[in-house]
């Protein structure tokens, strides 16, 4: 990747009914302005929408980190039902689980609702063959979860991006700032 080109950020969202064009998206949208707020390098999102099918969500993950995204957030399929394989299928495609994420946004989520102790958000490496690996990170289904779970997460993921060979990326820092280690 060049230095002036955007950087590519996947955005899935993983709902039966929005796959079937049954029921508005809010989840990608809601990713994709987090990301705009929060980023002040360029970027570019690659958004898909997948029903709640763990093959498919796993070929969405590899086919987007082998497009270029270094970061991908998913949305949806968090919580205990049955069809919710978010977290299942980000496991199968992952080398290195990264289980702070998870902890962390479920801490968040446990100060503003109860019910947050039901959420299962993970993240992970997953390291294709060849080129950079890419951070996955799931997120719970609702617009003000996700910027809650997102900010709070989001100070480490642009080292995490540098430390498996992604682009480098900025924050706004007036509006959340990245930790990166100073340099000797």
């Amino acid at each position: 990747m060049s230095n002036d080109a955007p950087a590519k950020i996947g955005l899935v969202t993983v709902s039966d009914r929005a796959s079937r064009g049954e029921y508005e998206d809010r989840g990608g949208p809601a990713m994709k302005a987090c990301l705009a707020e929060f980023l002040s390098t360029p970027f570019e999102a690659l958004s898909r929408i997948v029903p709640d099918e763990q093959p498919l969500i796993e070929a969405v993950l590899k086919e987007l980190t082998l497009q270029g995204c270094s970061l991908i957030v998913t949305t949806g399929g968090t919580g205990p039902a049955r069809r919710d394989v978010t977290v299942e299928a980000t496991e199968a495609v992952c080398q290195k689980m990264m289980p702070g994420f998870g902890e962390l946004m479920r801490q968040v989520s446990l100060e503003k609702v109860p019910t947050a102790i039901l959420s299962r958000q993970e993240a992970g490496i997953h390291f294709p063959e060849e080129g950079p690996g890419a951070l996955i990170v799931n997120l719970p289904g609702s617009p003000k979860a996700i910027r809650e779970c997102l900010i709070a997460v989001f100070p480490a993921i642009p080292y995490c991006v540098d430390l498996i060979e992604g682009p480098y990326l900025e924050t706004n820092e007036d509006v959340v700032v990245a930790f990166r280690p100073k340099k000797k």
